[in-house]
């Protein structure tokens, strides 16, 4: 991967999208370009769950890669789900190179606790690298303070560190040099 599209939809806070394009160009040695925002998509809203369906935004994203070497990663600040589940903090699409992530749940007020921007910057790039990761061929791995662990809670978020684990390490090194 050589360059990544920040995509924001809705008014996403530049600090944000500033700290996930730093993050990614750590954690995979790219470029890193935050586009204009557009808007939410109506028509991923699903009112009976008064939340929007994730791939439904990635539909979207796939249009705005130019595949090989680049990827998309969309930022909403709405809650996301897929149909299995009770929501999601992100989903990915290898094939499109595309990802998106939703910041609603990974802020402390949503669950009633105090403001912590530090707290919720770390965890928005978390996301963002674990879902790009995605996007260049990881699975979810078993080490918990991995990366690439997946998250169905905001402890698994917080368990994990903010790279990857030593055998993802070494595979993210054979992707990025175009070795798999």
């Amino acid at each position: 991967m050589e360059h990544v599209l920040l995509m924001p939809f809705g008014d996403i806070d530049r600090e944000v999208l500033d700290a996930m394009a730093s993050g990614l160009q750590e954690a995979f040695g790219c470029d890193a370009t935050v586009l204009a925002a557009v808007p939410v998509p109506s028509q991923a809203y699903n009112p009976g769950r008064r939340q929007h369906r994730s791939t439904e935004v990635l539909r979207l994203l796939e249009k705005s890669t130019a595949g090989g070497r680049e990827r998309v990663l969309g930022v909403v600040d709405e809650d996301l789900y897929v149909p299995e589940l009770n929501f999601v903090f992100g989903e990915a699409d290898i094939v499109a190179g595309a990802a998106v992530i939703s910041l609603t749940r990974l802020r402390q007020e949503y669950y009633g606790l105090p403001h912590d921007p530090r707290l919720f910057l770390q965890r928005a790039v978390k996301e963002a690298v674990h879902e790009l990761g995605h996007t260049i061929g990881f699975g979810h791995c078993p080490d918990p303070r991995c990366i690439m662990h997946s998250s169905n809670s905001l402890e698994d978020t917080d368990r994990k560190g903010p790279g990857f684990c030593p055998q993802c390490g070494s595979a993210r090194a054979g992707r990025l040099h175009g070795r798999s």
